[in-house]
């Protein structure tokens, strides 16, 4: 059978109604107790089921993944449905001389932003440059994801929608 405690502690009530301010105090009078009773509490979140992922992992590549490498092209779309995605690239060149140049911008119909550039890349002699960058971008409707590659550049993109519009996740 269960034993019943009362707590009198002012600093027990001033912390709970520190962190309980909905508790508003118990009003006067009223003491906080205790009891010897075992009480299950029992999580219904998802998270606490196994049924959603941590965030780290759910922006994992998997198979829906879709890689593409851009060569010589200027404003490629890349992307044009709306969400969240998560952009792994590299921008890869060997030359002798020149400016090279790659970029990636999302274009709104009008207009675009770069969201990545690398340009005027000059050398002399056998140099090799290999940049490699991550980020996540969110695509609104009537926006989508653009490359542009000079032909002495190589730019190679993975892509994967980690969320919808309303930024419910999308699982791998």
């Amino acid at each position: 059978m269960a034993q019943e405690f009362t707590i009198n502690s002012t600093a027990i009530e001033d912390k709970i109604n520190q962190l309980l301010p909905s508790q508003g105090g118990f009003g006067a009078g009223i003491d906080f107790s205790a009891s010897t009773m075992v009480v299950p509490i029992i999580d219904l979140t998802e998270s606490a089921s196994g049924s959603a992922l941590r965030v780290d992992l759910q922006t994992a590549f998997s198979e829906t993944t879709t890689s593409t490498t851009l060569k010589n092209v200027t404003n490629s779309t890349l992307i044009s449905t709306t969400g969240y995605y998560k952009l792994l690239f590299n921008v890869v060149s060997s030359y002798n001389t020149g400016n090279k140049s790659a970029s990636l911008n999302i274009f709104d119909g009008t207009s675009s932003v770069d969201i990545f550039k690398v340009s005027h890349l000059t050398g002399g002699g056998n140099m090799d440059i290999d940049i490699r960058q991550d980020m996540v971008i969110y695509l609104k409707a009537g926006h989508s994801l653009r490359g542009t590659v000079d032909n002495e550049c190589t730019l190679n993109i993975s892509s994967r929608q980690i969320a919808d519009i309303s930024g419910n996740l999308v699982n791998p």
